[in-house]
């Protein structure tokens, strides 16, 4: 299978980063618009939580739209998040992104699935997400700044798999094995961390986002998709 490169960094304000295949296929398909509206969530996703947000993301997230049509926790989650980006300038977002995420020694938020499942960075999940990336044909480009298994790199490859028409069964496959297992504590801890401010927001919003794509799920599964 062609290798897709994932370079887990982002590359705009408001897309994922950009995948590449050593093919030169284009990676990505036409997609139903609620497809396109969950892989463009996820790489949003994505940007957040590998980088602070640069002033163009601060005053797009200020201005963006409601979430229509959602009756549970992730239109108040988002409604809250874009009032944050509004009162919150770049810098103090970057400080905040630094003291969280960033430390010579241990951070306060270290969201690597390996330190959350084993108690140990680069330990045996990082081995088998790195596996399955080979059966899927996704790899992480050389430049990347983090490991495969950080909550913003498995941001990506689901907005990945899903810009590319991966099967409902395989999106979900990767979603349980790599993500489900350990996300809720994750963001858990970043809410609660101390000086969390734009973050305890964006904590929220994924922590909403994810409890729909469990739920996605479930009915694909009863549906057989």
């Amino acid at each position: 299978m062609p290798t897709d490169h994932v370079r887990f960094s982002p590359v705009s304000d408001t897309e994922p980063a950009d995948m590449q295949s050593d093919s030169g296929r284009e990676p990505f398909i036409l997609l139903p618009a609620e497809e396109q509206a969950r892989a463009r969530f996820y790489g949003l996703l994505a940007t957040l939580l590998l980088s602070p947000p640069s002033a163009g993301l601060l005053d797009a997230l200020a201005t963006a739209d409601p979430i229509d049509g959602e009756t549970g926790k992730l239109a108040p989650a988002w409604e809250q998040l874009v009032l944050v980006a509004g009162i919150m300038d770049a810098e103090a977002v970057r400080e905040e992104f630094d003291a969280l995420f960033v430390s010579t020694g241990t951070p306060l938020i270290n969201p690597h699935a390996s330190l959350y499942l084993s108690g140990f960075m680069m330990d045996r999940p990082l081995a088998t997400l790195r596996s399955t990336l080979r059966e899927l044909g996704v790899a992480r480009q050389a430049d990347a700044s983090e490991l495969e298994d950080h909550l913003g790199s498995l941001c990506e490859t689901m907005a990945l798999l899903i810009q590319q028409g991966r099967p409902l069964r395989m999106q979900k496959a990767f979603f349980d094995e790599h993500i489900a297992g350990w996300v809720q504590a994750c963001l858990a801890d970043m809410r609660n961390a101390h000086g969390a401010r734009f973050y305890l927001h964006v904590a929220r919003v994924l922590d909403a986002f994810v409890e729909l794509e469990r739920e996605a799920f479930e009915i694909g599964d009863c549906a057989g998709v």
